[in-house]
């Protein structure tokens, strides 16, 4: 087995701390006493996460996020199932082109969806509305889902459909039975990865949601352009210790590996 040598390693360090870096100081600056945002700070204190429950709009707009988080991911993994099985086993005509479409919200830029939205779902009547925001939403997060989904639907070996439907197994069966459990991996990771989207989400969101339907994201934008107090970075640090907690109880039950590789490349075969 090959070892990494020093300068590869250094790179390493290097890109960790990189990417750490934001994620400490926002928990550092978390724990300051004082009434402005400082770094290092001298004195611990849990004043800004008691003063999160002063403003019960950051709370309510956290299970909105949740909420809408897991009902639009929900909806594009259920979509992308009949649309990644069509793409990796059929050839027909316009199937690059669907596919393209399928994968344009990620080419497009959020403000011009965010826009694009906000003059269509005031056309309709959504506007404002958390209807509005599923769709909007499940529309950003697809791409996510279909890949993922994709990606496990492509190794599928049809041989044991064939060998069910031989054996008298119907159509449905053989979709709850075989092709589903078989693609699940790709559906919970895709899920999840759809997830992480949807609740990070803030660009376009902020031109669908009204007061009300805020997001999370959102409402922490709107709070810090008024305020640059250190309650936003108590509700951040908030939001990464349920987000490792989540990963360490998901690591447990099923592995990240398995999750995010695939059954198969993390047990090495």
């Amino acid at each position: 087995m090959s070892r990494n040598g020093a300068l590869a390693l250094c790179y390493h360090t290097l890109f960790v701390i990189f990417t750490l870096a934001p994620i400490v100081v926002v928990c550092w600056v978390a724990f300051t006493p004082e009434g402005y945002l400082s770094f290092p700070t001298s004195h611990w204190s849990l004043r800004w996460f008691q003063a999160i429950a002063r403003y019960p709009e950051f709370i309510s707009a956290f299970w909105r996020s949740i909420g809408l988080g897991a009902l639009s991911s929900a909806i594009a993994v259920a979509i992308s199932v009949p649309a990644a099985l069509a793409i990796a086993r059929h050839r027909f005509a316009g199937r690059e082109t669907f596919t393209a479409l399928f994968m344009s919200p990620l080419m497009i830029p959020n403000v011009v969806l965010g826009i694009a939205f906000l003059r269509f779902f005031t056309e309709v009547g959504l506007g404002g509305t958390f209807t509005g925001l599923v769709l909007a939403h499940i529309v950003i997060v697809f791409p996510f889902a279909l890949r993922l989904t994709l990606a496990s639907a492509v190794g599928l070996d049809r041989a044991l459909e064939h060998a069910a439907l031989s054996l008298g197994a119907s159509e449905w069966m053989v979709m709850k039975r075989i092709i589903l459990p078989l693609v699940l991996p790709g559906l919970v990771s895709g899920w999840a990865l759809a997830f992480i989207n949807s609740f990070d989400e803030v660009t376009m969101t902020v031109f669908v949601a009204a007061p009300g339907t805020e997001t999370l994201p959102v409402r922490m934008f709107l709070y810090i352009q008024d305020n640059i107090d250190p309650l936003v970075t108590s509700v951040s640090a908030c939001v990464i210790a349920v987000t490792v907690v989540a990963l360490v109880a998901l690591d447990r039950a099923y592995g990240l590996e398995r999750l995010l590789v695939g059954r198969a490349a993390a047990d090495g075969r």
